[in-house]
């Protein structure tokens, strides 16, 4: 089960999720490979030729690991443990790396559809990391960040203004930035979201179906000691928070021994 609980804390500080931590040392390894070997650049960046022509898919999920300079991938981790943490925290880590490849190859194809025919190779998470500030503006909207450590701005305005720099940099002279992938993965971070929330939602629903009845009936009849009934009414309340599938293998066994103890007593 993925948590969806934006309850985000006061600082930045704090746990380092598995996610992050091994997405940060893969990017610095990576980083460390291209100043050994710069000829593994053009090969795992994304180029659009080498993806027609030579049918080179994997640029899609290995550029994200490639980087320009220093400065490039200082950012780009820094913004992912600024604002990587909580997401995290909050999803839980197999959510957290779904959204960030899903977001991050999302920009890429954006990326590569704008122009398919060019031979530039296109380098770096930004496309990521751009959809993690996506979720985290939603989430949180009104927090307060600090923007060279002296100017405090609202999280949703920074990430509009991102937005707006990459939009006006996308329909203006070439400099050298990868702003489709940019805006493709802010575009594709922001629908999976919301696409994610409603497909969880009634896939919620769908899954608590077949258990409605049992816990309707369990609700009313109470067929249960008084003792044990307490535990139960509480599990009844937690299946409509998480769902049947998000309760643990003690609570499953105690809600079946509830039901087939209401069973038998119907069948006496």
């Amino acid at each position: 089960m993925y948590r969806r609980n934006f309850a985000f804390g006061n600082s930045w500080g704090g746990h380092l999720g598995a996610a992050i931590k091994w997405l940060m040392i893969a990017n610095v390894g990576m980083y460390i490979l291209q100043q050994l070997f710069p000829s593994v650049t053009p090969i795992l960046g994304l180029v659009p030729w080498r993806i027609v022509n030579e049918v080179a898919v994997y640029q899609f999920v290995t550029y994200l690991f490639l980087h320009g300079g220093f400065f490039h991938i200082f950012f780009n981790m820094l913004m992912l443990w600024m604002f990587g943490r909580e997401l995290e925290e909050s999803w839980g880590s197999k959510f957290f790396l779904k959204y960030y490849f899903m977001t991050g190859i999302g920009a890429g194809v954006v990326s590569f559809l704008f122009d398919s025919a060019s031979q530039s190779v296109t380098i770096g998470a930004s496309g990521a990391i751009m959809a993690l500030l996506v979720a985290y503006a939603v989430a949180n909207p009104n927090r307060t960040v600090y923007v060279y450590m002296l100017f405090p701005v609202k999280v949703k305005y920074l990430v509009a203004f991102l937005i707006a720099i990459d939009l006006f940099g996308a329909i203006g002279p070439g400099d050298g930035v990868a702003r489709m992938a940019h805006l493709g993965g802010a575009l594709i971070g922001f629908l999976y979201l919301k696409a994610d929330w409603r497909v969880a939602r009634l896939g919620k629903k769908f899954s608590n179906y077949r258990y409605e009845r049992k816990v309707n009936k369990l609700r009313k009849e109470r067929q249960v000691r008084p003792e044990d009934w307490e535990e139960v009414d509480r599990i009844l309340d937690r299946i409509n928070e998480v769902g049947y599938d998000g309760l643990t293998r003690d609570e499953k066994r105690i809600l079946e021994n509830a039901s087939e103890l209401l069973s038998r007593k119907h069948d006496s």
